[in-house]
């Protein structure tokens, strides 16, 4: 598969392109045929939650310095968002448990010392609390796996964007064909 074609900032940056000026109006035309013109704006449900609000806020800028901060992506940022708020919320999660875990397994010898705690209950205990610590990272592996999905996504659809502007000018009609054709 052949790299994708430079986009026209990169292409007029470089003033060493080998395309006419007809061909590079005409990029420039169909790349500002692929934006709506309106910039990135927050849902109301990422401006509520702090680590999304935060996230919306860098990548925001990120793509005001790239020129691809544009209503287009707007859906797709607050969902990555809002996911990768969710995922810091889990990571938060699996932490304390297995702090929890940590503490218990610190502090059951003294309980089975004192005969509050039974050899069969700790290892029922302890098993319970392990498998609800693997069910969080399951969670959390499947949030870590949308938000690269969507990061995939995002990147992907831009240089599909990009593709899909023609690199060379549209040839014109050949009068002579034309005639023949249409007689």
């Amino acid at each position: 598969m052949s790299r994708p074609s430079k986009p026209y900032a990169v292409i007029s940056s470089e003033n060493k392109a080998h395309r006419t000026k007809r061909e590079l109006k005409q990029r420039e035309e169909g790349e500002k045929a692929l934006i709506s013109g309106v910039a990135l704006k927050e849902h109301d449900n990422v401006k509520k939650n702090l680590i999304a609000h935060k996230e919306f806020k860098r990548l925001s800028d990120i793509f005001k310095r790239i020129e691809k901060n544009d209503a287009v992506y707007e859906g797709v940022i607050n969902r990555y968002c809002l996911i990768f708020a969710e995922c810091m919320e889990f990571e938060e999660k699996r932490e304390k448990f297995y702090q929890q875990i940590c503490d218990f397994e610190e502090n059951s010898g003294a309980a089975m010392e004192k005969g509050e705690l039974t050899q069969g209950e700790y290892y029922k205990i302890q098993m319970q609390m392990q498998k609800t610590l693997i069910d969080i990272d399951k969670q959390v592996q499947t949030k870590r796996k949308m938000l690269l999905d969507i990061e995939k996504e995002n990147v992907m659809t831009i240089a599909a964007a990009l593709r899909s502007i023609p690199k060379k000018e549209e040839p014109k009609n050949n009068a002579l064909l034309k005639a023949l054709n249409d007689g």
